[in-house]
């Protein structure tokens, strides 16, 4: 088998990223993994931030404004152009079916998947059921805002959108009491005593979330042989279960879907899923053992089946 070329200071690999600080610490954990797999000079890999369209647009659910393509459209373009030669995604934001230019080549050791509770000061909650009556709770994400409403239907849940210290920013005026952020982002930007964990049986995490992808030209077989190095073989495989509920389901970023996979003590992939309602009152959950052929998507269909049309009307037929 022929070696992998390497990248040297005079030839960097270009690594492509959104410019927000979360999207800046993954790609720099991206950059460290394929430097200690390699052994690679730092001088030979150059992170190359762009603005997302979605960073700009913070005023309005992504739902309306094009979906989670807007995370993806400056780097897709990059990529597909060869101005940078892979781009590392939070997997959760990364559109289901993707182009086949593009190749998912690795993912990183996934982090906490579970949310965190962040509630603005003089408000006093641990957990969900602690907010006080009528407590607005902000959020942009479908999932969280109909998991919200089923468990207090006294809640508001408002729209919050923004990287994690503009949505932080936001709480502290008044916009929303609470909020539900992502454990591994706030992780990842050493923000370690932010919020409180939440029990991962009550708010099961949407698809993909904790992961960070690095995707290459799907006919750019010298980069995806230097990234594979890198994959989490576990990781992985536990992402492209959820990723594959998603697409099973037919569901967008209008849908609220939660998904979570992760093993169990004999090694064993276990999938728990929950789909419901707009506003939360209707859902339908289920579980699976990911191993034989076409259980996901048997997962699926049976969730739609069961589920009352409040929730199926959100899913692609």
């Amino acid at each position: 088998m022929a070696s992998i070329p390497l990248p040297t200071p005079a030839r960097p690999l270009r690594i492509g990223t959104r410019a927000s600080p979360l999207a800046m610490a993954q790609a720099h954990m991206a950059a460290a993994a394929l430097i200690a797999a390699h052994d690679l000079d730092p001088a030979a890999l150059a992170i190359v931030p762009m603005t997302a369209t979605g960073d700009r647009i913070q005023d309005r659910a992504l739902a309306e404004v094009g979906g989670k393509a807007l995370w993806t459209r400056e780097l897709d373009a990059a990529l597909d152009a060869g101005t940078i030669d892979i781009a590392v995604h939070s997997l959760k934001d990364v559109e289901t079916i993707r182009d086949a230019r593009f190749a998912l080549g690795a993912m990183l050791p996934r982090a906490d998947p579970r949310d965190r509770l962040v509630v603005r000061e003089g408000t006093v909650a641990a957990t969900v059921a602690d907010l006080p009556q009528g407590a607005r709770l902000g959020t942009s994400s479908p999932r969280r805002a109909a998991q919200i409403r089923r468990l207090r239907p006294d809640v508001d849940a408002v729209l919050l959108r923004g990287n994690v210290a503009t949505r932080l920013a936001k709480l502290a005026a008044g916009d929303a009491d609470a909020t539900l952020l992502a454990a591994a982002g706030l992780e990842r930007l050493g923000m370690h005593d932010v919020g409180t964990v939440q029990d991962i049986a009550t708010l099961l995490p949407a698809a993909s979330q904790g992961a960070i992808g690095i995707e290459c030209r799907s006919d750019d077989a010298a980069t995806r042989g230097l990234i594979v190095v890198v994959d989490h073989e576990p990781t992985h495989r536990a992402v492209a279960a959820e990723r594959a509920f998603l697409a099973a389901l037919g569901g967008d970023c209008r849908s609220p879907v939660a998904a979570h996979a992760r093993f169990e003590a004999d090694g064993t992939l276990r999938l728990d899923a929950e789909i419901y309602s707009e506003d939360g009152a209707d859902h339908a959950i289920g579980h699976t053992l990911v191993g034989a052929d076409g259980a996901v998507a048997a997962l699926a269909a049976r969730l739609l089946a069961e589920a009352p049309e409040t929730v199926r009307r959100l899913f692609a037929p």
